[in-house]
């Protein structure tokens, strides 16, 4: 368990974040929306970044979560069967089979996520109306299975939500980033999804209001 804590946890913390940085830069109405719930957290009494005020910041997770969805840290993963089994569909799984699943695939569904499935939207992640209420809708993880479901659920999950509130935050807080070049970065699917050659930006300090 402590292995995969630090192996694990360490590539794809990273990889998410960097997609989740280029991606609030090209939609700058989120990027605001982000920084907007970390002021106002902040301004009504928040205790600083603590415990407690990260697991209150549901936009910043909206935005995590749907950058997960189009560039998921691990694009593809796979499962041996233990004993002969049948998947839900009727599927009959041998001892020993190997079943892959492809969350990067997933989140380009049609069927899962609709229409607009290739946008970067993180209302889709709110109760309706919008993220105006605040108030995160549950989602299946067989649907977004970006830390895998079931019993074999990703034991690092809600530490990694809070290591990139946490840094998600404290950045944008201060800073402004802003990608050097404006090409479309290119998403490596290997052990750990990344972007090809990194991601280069321009950082510029954030005007105080």
């Amino acid at each position: 368990m402590v292995i995969s804590f630090i192996i694990a946890g360490r590539d794809t913390t990273s990889s998410a974040m960097t997609w989740l940085f280029w991606l609030l830069s090209k939609h700058q109405n989120a990027e605001k929306m982000v920084v907007k719930e970390v002021e106002s957290m902040l301004n009504n009494g928040g205790n600083g970044f603590d415990f407690e005020t990260l697991k209150e910041m549901n936009c910043v997770k909206a935005c995590i979560c749907e950058s997960m969805r189009l560039y998921p840290p691990v694009a593809w993963d796979s499962k041996h069967a233990l004993y002969d089994d049948v998947l839900p569909d009727g599927t009959f799984v041998g001892k020993g089979d190997r079943v892959t699943y492809f969350p990067y695939g997933m989140g380009r569904m049609k069927a899962l996520w609709g229409k607009d499935r290739f946008e970067f939207k993180p209302d889709r992640w709110f109760q309706e109306p919008s993220a105006e209420n605040g108030l995160l809708k549950p989602v299946s993880p067989f649907k977004f299975p970006v830390f895998q479901a079931g019993p074999r659920v990703c034991l690092g999950k809600e530490m990694a939500f809070i290591q990139m509130k946490y840094v998600v935050a404290s950045i944008l807080k201060r800073f402004e980033i802003r990608p050097v070049n404006g090409d479309q970065p290119v998403f490596v699917p290997l052990l750990t999804g990344h972007m090809a050659g990194g991601l280069y930006v321009m950082v510029k300090r954030r005007e105080l209001k």
